[in-house]
Order: structure tokens, then sequence, then C-alpha cells
């Protein structure tokens, strides 16, 4: 009996066997026990610590964020993400990650309960709904992080390396209602902006990286017992020394530049409406933009830039240019590049275009740009036209449609006609919009027209110019953002501000500047290479790394 049971395999035996080849050598079968290879990593942090973690990530991101302005916290705000989502599973990863971005949207973005409450009329308890939903929503591009860092690492490829994949993901793919990206935590950093020319804010929220991996690994060392990878130390260095040593040299090219350019005196005009008085009393407003562009005639300015609709009321498609010059421009004897509503009746429909127009200094009305980059909720409503109820439900959200040509404004100073890139709202927060725009438009200067009122006096403005500051950066032009109610600002070519107005406030600014043309790096290459690393970082996602013998993940 004992030989015949010696011939038997055994029942946990046999469940081996009926494995695959490649199953039986990653569990070991037909091995001594001592010579399975044990699961390897670090252990994960429980739910509480690692939500904890994730949340104090998201705060540290918002203090350093433009608007609190603690810029160096940037160089630490991953640092506690880092270790939530240290060998955590994907799902786990995924609402981790949710947490970090949910925290630091609702701390930073908490003016959009003003924003809902002014175009909805919704009560205020609905729109506190609705941002959290929103927040949620917009914390979901660090979800998608957290994901693909879990997801990669767990397949074998090096966590810090994977870090950065994902980071460059993150805030390329993600689709966002109100774009925002790291880089701008230094906007008030010059030496730490300048890469922006070659990579744009993507470029420099990978060099604000560095500092967070080398002090990761400084930790981790610490945690786990073993020497500090001096090679990841260097190369952190190394980047953030580059990157310096760019913005110093960057800085020093643009000063010679700027000083053998055709100079142009420019102002900017803040009437400062409220935000329903610009539709009530559309006279007021055109009284207060004239007056003060006198004011700024008389000292000189030879270029005026007003705001967003600050000629409110709206003009008929088939003779706006001659309408804006009888009732707008005709005597202000200065160049003026200003905002309209012009409207057009089409047969199944009307549309409803917010425009920049500019006119010369004998008020002729020469050029015009419609809006592309509308703004949801503010301008429409995301399926309104296809549900034309919810406009009902909503009646204080706008029924704009898009433009659909990027034609430059044309301004003549000093005898020749310039070509000027008009950016309307918040399409000067869109790198890649802005490049197309720059692209078909061949401009010597940037403008922005914008109404903030919306939002309150809150953080919202000033974050909406760190944002915008880094399209002059981009394409090396000089860039002139006028506002309803701020914040209005002159920005040279390598994102400083030369001067700006405050919030609520009606005045005029004025600043001496360049006509600057040429192109850069990230005009040329724009998001090519960072698209080619999001494709990276979903192979490797889903592919898991092959063995190399004597390396380590």
């Amino acid at each position: 009996m004992q030989a015949e049971d010696e011939g038997k395999l055994t029942e946990g035996e046999l469940a081996v066997e009926e494995l695959a080849p490649e199953e039986k050598v990653r569990r070991g079968a037909g091995m001594p026990a001592a010579a399975v290879e044990k699961p390897s990593g670090p252990k994960p942090l429980p739910g509480p610590q690692a939500a904890g973690l994730a949340a104090l990530s998201g705060i540290l991101y918002w203090l350093a964020f433009a608007g609190m302005d603690v810029w160096p916290l940037a160089f630490v705000a991953f640092v506690p993400l880092w270790f939530a989502l240290r060998g955590q599973a994907p799902k786990r990863a995924t609402w981790l990650g949710l947490l970090a971005g949910t925290t630091m949207n609702v701390a930073g973005f908490f003016w959009l309960v003003e924003m809902l409450k002014t175009f909805s009329g919704f009560p205020t308890a609905l729109c506190l709904v609705f941002v959290v939903i929103i927040c949620s929503y917009q914390g979901g591009r660090m979800a998608l992080f957290g994901w693909l860092h879990a997801r990669a690492t767990e397949r074998g490829w090096p966590a810090k390396l994977v870090f950065l994949g994902a980071f460059v993901a993150s805030e390329l793919v993600y689709p966002l209602l109100f774009p925002w990206f790291y880089a701008a935590t230094v906007h008030q950093v010059p030496l730490l902006t300048q890469t922006a020319d070659l990579g744009g804010p993507i470029l420099v929220g990978l060099v604000l990286c560095a500092p967070n991996l080398a002090l990761i690994d400084v930790v981790e060392s610490r945690l786990d017992r073993r020497p500090l990878d001096r090679r990841l130390i260097a190369a952190c260095g190394a980047a953030f020394g580059i990157a310096l040593v760019y913005g110093q040299i960057a800085l020093m090219r643009l000063e010679s530049r700027i000083a053998g350019a055709e100079k142009l005196h420019v102002g900017l005009v803040q009437g400062n409406l409220g935000l329903m008085q610009k539709r009530e009393d559309p006279a007021e407003g055109l009284r207060r933009h004239k007056r003060l562009t006198t004011e700024l005639r008389d000292k000189g300015v030879e270029l005026v830039v007003w705001s967003e609709s600050s000629v409110t009321f709206p003009v008929p498609d088939e003779f706006a240019f001659r309408f804006m010059k009888e009732r707008v421009t005709k005597n202000l004897g200065v160049s003026t590049i200003f905002g309209g509503v012009i409207y057009r009746k089409d047969s199944d429909r009307e549309r409803w275009f917010n425009t920049a127009l500019s006119a010369t200094k004998e008020g002729d009305v020469t050029s015009r740009y419609d809006k592309q980059f509308l703004l949801a909720f503010g301008e429409y409503l995301p399926f309104g036209d296809t549900f034309p109820k919810l406009y009902q439900m909503s009646p204080n959200s706008g029924r704009f449609s898009k433009g659909t040509k990027m034609d430059p404004l044309l301004v003549t100073t000093g005898g020749r006609t310039h070509n000027v890139a008009a950016l309307i709202c918040y399409e000067d927060i869109a790198p890649a919009f802005t490049n197309d725009v720059v692209s078909a438009t061949k401009p010597e200067l940037i403008v922005n027209l914008t109404n903030d009122a919306w939002f309150g006096d809150t953080a919202e403005p000033w974050e909406h110019l760190a944002l915008s500051t880094f399209r002059a950066i981009e394409h090396r032009r000089y860039f002139v953002r006028s506002t309803n109610s701020g914040v209005s600002a002159i920005v040279d070519p390598a994102g400083r501000i030369l001067t700006h107005t405050n919030t609520f406030v009606s005045e005029s600014k004025d600043a001496e500047i360049r006509w600057l043309s040429g192109s850069t790096v990230f005009e040329f290459v724009g998001d090519k290479v960072w698209w080619l690393v999001s494709l990276a970082m979903v192979v490797v996602a889903f592919k898991r790394r092959p063995p190399v013998s004597g390396s380590a993940s």
C-alpha cells in the first residue's frame, strides 16, 4: 500500500501540475521552498494613513498654487502623495489620487460657487453640490495619475520614472472644464519658468518634480534602510540646475532682443462694471472706457486695449464695422482693440458671437476675431443645443456660437501695420489653442480680453492671470491683458508683470513695450513630445516589464 501511495500526487501537487509552464515557474513549482521568490516592493500604508497623506498633498498643492503663492511648497507637494500611493493596488491608487485632486480643487476653485450662483440662478445649497461634483471631476486628473503610476509599477517599471510619465500624461490628456498646470505655482519665479518656450507649462512642471523626487528618495532610503540612490539625486539636481542656467541665459538673450525692437506705448482700460450692470447700462460702460482712453491718449499711448464685451449692446453682423465706428471709435484718436457682441440671423436660429475688434486712430474698424473656446455655463450650456430646455432652467447662461476663423487683428502704428493675436476670456490659459492662434496669425503682440466679474473678489482673477502669463514666455511676445474687473496686466516676454491693476476698481495702466516676431521651440513642437510620453504610459500600464538580469525596479 505504501509503495502505491509513493507514486501518487497529492491534491496540492496535482493542482500545480495543471498550471501552465510559465505559471509553474512563477509559483516556484518543483523548487525548494526557500528558492521561491517572495513578493517584492514596499508594504502599502493602511487606508486612513494613505488617505491622510493624499489629502495633505492636495492641500500643499493648493497652498503652492497661484492665489495662495507659497511657491516653495511646489518642491514638496507631491511627496505625501508618493508615500500614499506606494505599493497600492491600482484601484486604491485611483481613489487616493482622486482624493488629492478633489481636495486641491475644492480649496483652490471654491470661487465656482459664486459663478454658478450668478449664472444658473440656483440656490446656494445646490450650487455647493455642483461645485463638489465639478471639483471631483477636475480632481480626476490626479486619479489618472494614481492609476497610471500603480498600474505601471505593478508591472515592474521603475517607479520614479513612471512618476514623471504619469505626471505628463495627467497634465496633457485629462479634459478639464477649467484648465490649470502645476507650473503656475512658480509664476513669480522667472528663473524657473523660462523653459516654457521649449516645452510649455508641462516642462516647467517636470522641473518642479525633480526636487520632489530627490526628497522622496531621501525619506524612502531611511524608511527602507537602504543607501541613497545617488544617480537619482544627481539627475534631479542636474535637471533643476540646468533649468536655472537656461532661465538665466534666456533672460539675458531676451534683453538683447528687446533692446533692438520697435517700441510701442500701450495702455489698457479696466471699466469695472458689475456683471448685470454691463447688460443693464451699456452706455455707462462706454462712457468709462472712452474717458479712460482719452486720458491714455493724452499721455502719448499709441494703442489702447479694452476688456471682453466692453461694448455690451449687440450689433447685427451686416453693419457691425460701420456701427462700431459711429458709436464707439470715431473720436477716440488712438488705435484701439475692444470687445463686442455681434449677432447673425441664420435659417435655424440667431447666432451670437463674443468678438474682439481693432480700429485705427481715425476710428475705422479694420478686423475682427470671434471667440472659439467658449466657457461652459457662462457662454453656453453643455448639451444646451440638444436640449434647449436647459437654457430655460438656467436663464443667466449665455448662448454664444463658436467662431470659425483665426484671423489676426490689424493695428497700425508708426506708419506700419502689425498683426496682433487676440485671445478672449480663458482662451489665454489653453497652451495648445494659443499655439494654433499664434501659428495662424504670426503676431507681434498677444492681447487678451477678459471679464472675470462673475467670480467675485476671489482668488480666481489672480489664478487666471498667473496661468495666462505663460503664453508670453511660450511665444516670446509681450502680452497685454485687459479685464472688466481685474486683474488687468501688461506682461513682458519673460512672463514678468510690468504693471497691473487691482480687482474691482475702474482704472487704466500703460507701459512701453516692443513689437516682437520670431518663433520658439514650443511653437514648432507644441505638445508632440508629451503625447509620445503619454502613449508610452498607456503601453507600460498594460505591458509587463521584461526581466533584466541584475537590475532593480
